[in-house]
């Protein structure tokens, strides 16, 4: 017994050439659509059975209906089959009569994307097995005179038939492998992307073009071939960037700048938000571009990519300044959003600055700052969520560094938001609410990605200069990533930047002296621990750690470290350790490969 749709519990039982199928609230078509057509069928598709197992009645259920669906029926019972089958396709355990080559082109057809070549090509397949005589030979020449007797439907005869055909084939690639492979063969993306040219056309309900975007979200998901294949020899860049234009309903009263038809010059936030449909098929239209577009910062792109990228960008830019109905599907929708801004070219990411400042926006340095103050405050609100940081926080900081990383108005912006004046200098870095000390304390967090993408940010912030890297986030939380850079000796990274203006208050100019730079703040005078000792209990001390060290060593507790010419930490050896217990003024020699360029 299975649950479908609407209460509907589907039984198929083969029993005296009949099929019942009980329903709880309401009868269904199949009922007698199955009953009648089951007799009209050749003796071999009609059967006696004895006591099956339920997923061999499901099976046997599953091929019946499909040799009805090759048969001339009235649309109502073509329905009544093909929800029939999407109920079936549910159980990744029933699958076998769904995803034979013949059946997938029965369901395509039947879902108006049925490639013409491939069609061909599977009814001359079919045709080989006439006259093999004995019962499949029977079954193979009905198979082929009901292939021969069937005709597509037409493509807008009945919208509710392509759904539902729609449903089955995603069914069927989101629990086969076989099926994946027998939709690439048949070219299905060539027939899905035929009617998502058709974007601006009215015809196909809310449905058709939500199902025919999950099914291409499908198969560029689990077909690396089929994602290469809609990006490249379909321009599916363009034709989903359009897509995209005509669900939001967007003009374009300049280059590069977007506006709702009919609301242009109206400030994002007083339109109103868009509606469910919309934002539903946005989602999906986004989904498929980050699928398609995963390998782009991977690669260089043309001038003629990168005008289909910027222009894709100002949409982005539009989604991420638009707002759906209720909080929850609004950033589910710009979380959507900032993954696809994440994979496009890091030089296309000017187009989030250049729509004109009006009344309202954000302005710094004369630059429309409201997209990017929009990706601060989605990313600070992640990060207070502290919930799968790696999954939610990683992308909306990621872009954040990269547009800081190649913009100056972009990061001079964030800092100014991000790492202002310093004046506190009684607290430590990562103690407060401020988004500084938030960063900071994730750069000590747990999981690697996390602490080295929010130290990374910082660090662009400040200009790749180690000197006030330690100085907003003090040397203890800096030393790791400083340790994987070779800046432990101080210094700048290769980053190139702009001079900067002083930007020491007044209260950190007074503290400076006194601020101890592991911890980044100013901390009451301890007292000496050596005061009192003579010079010689003072070397007696020095050796009796050194020693301690070299035992501790000796027996692989610890690792001792020093600080090499390269600016990165290296192993003490045994050898250096008997040396400094000689001579604490030995310095080790440097490996012979520390010359070497450092990435």
């Amino acid at each position: 017994m299975e649950e479908g749709h609407r209460g509907v519990r589907l039984q198929g039982l083969i029993q005296e050439n009949r099929v019942w199928v009980e329903t709880q609230s309401h009868p269904t078509p199949l009922m007698v659509v199955v009953k009648v057509e089951i007799n009209r069928l050749p003796r071999q598709h009609r059967m006696k059975m004895a006591p099956e197992s339920r997923g061999t009645k499901r099976k046997r259920l599953g091929e019946l209906v499909l040799a009805l669906l090759n048969r001339e029926l009235q649309p109502s019972c073509q329905l009544a089959c093909l929800e029939t089958v999407r109920i079936l396709s549910r159980d990744k355990n029933c699958l076998d009569p769904f995803i034979s080559r013949s059946a997938m082109s029965t369901l395509a057809r039947y879902a108006g994307i049925a490639v013409a070549s491939s069609a061909a090509h599977n009814q001359q397949v079919e045709g080989q097995g006439e006259g093999e005589g004995g019962e499949e030979g029977e079954a193979a020449e009905v198979s082929s005179d009901v292939v021969k007797e069937a005709s597509p439907p037409s493509e807008n005869s009945d919208q509710e038939v392509i759904v539902e055909a729609l449903k089955s084939i995603c069914n069927i690639l989101l629990h086969n492998v076989t099926g994946q492979v027998v939709a690439a063969d048949l070219q299905l993306i060539k027939g899905v992307a035929e009617r998502l040219k058709q974007c601006h056309d009215s015809i196909w309900n809310h449905e058709v073009r939500f199902f025919d975007l999950r099914l291409t979200f499908l198969l560029t998901a689990l077909r690396v071939d089929i994602r290469a294949q809609l990006a490249q020899e379909l321009h599916g860049i363009s034709l989903l960037g359009n897509q995209l234009d005509a669900t939001l309903g967007l003009c374009w009263p300049d280059t590069l700048e977007t506006a709702r038809a009919g609301s242009e010059g109206v400030p994002p936030e007083e339109l109103p938000p868009l509606s469910r449909q919309q934002t539903e098929l946005a989602m999906e239209i986004l989904k498929i571009l980050f699928n398609v577009t995963f390998d782009t910062t991977r690669r260089k792109v043309d001038e003629e990519e990168a005008a289909e990228y910027r222009h894709l960008g100002a949409i982005l830019r539009h989604c991420l300044m638009s707002h759906a109905e209720g909080d929850e599907r609004t950033e589910e929708f710009h979380s959507h959003t900032v993954n696809l801004l994440g994979n496009l070219p890091l030089p296309c990411l000017d187009v989030l600055l250049m729509p004109k400042v009006q009344q309202g926006s954000i302005e710094y340095m004369g630059v429309n700052m409201d997209a990017v103050n929009m990706l601060l405050e989605f990313m600070e609100k992640r990060l207070d969520r502290g919930h799968k940081l790696k999954e939610t926080l990683l992308p909306s900081l990621n872009l954040l560094t990269e547009s800081a990383r190649i913009h100056r108005e972009t990061r001079k912006f964030l800092r100014s938001k991000v790492l202002p004046p310093l004046r506190d200098v009684k607290n430590k870095p990562e103690v407060g609410n401020a988004l500084r000390n938030k960063l900071v304390r994730l750069m000590t967090h747990i999981d690697t990605d996390v602490k080295d993408c929010a130290a990374e940010f910082l660090f662009v912030l400040c200009k790749e200069s180690v000197s006030r890297f330690i100085k907003y986030t003090g040397y203890g939380n800096a030393a790791g990533l400083l340790a994987a850079r070779g800046l432990l000796r101080g210094g700048r990274d290769s980053g190139i930047y702009s001079e900067d203006e002083d930007s020491e208050t007044e209260e950190y100019r007074e503290a400076k002296a006194q601020i101890n730079p592991i911890t980044g703040v100013v901390e009451e005078e301890q007292p000496n621990p050596m005061e009192g000792m003579t010079e010689e209990q003072k070397e007696y001390e020095a050796m009796k750690l050194v020693n301690m060290f070299d035992k501790l060593s000796r027996t692989n507790l610890i690792q001792p470290m020093q600080l090499g010419m390269d600016g990165r930490m290296r192993e003490i050896t045994p050898d250096d350790l008997h040396k400094l217990t000689h001579n604490p003024l030995f310095q080790p020699e440097e490996p012979a490969n520390s010359d070497e360029d450092e990435a």
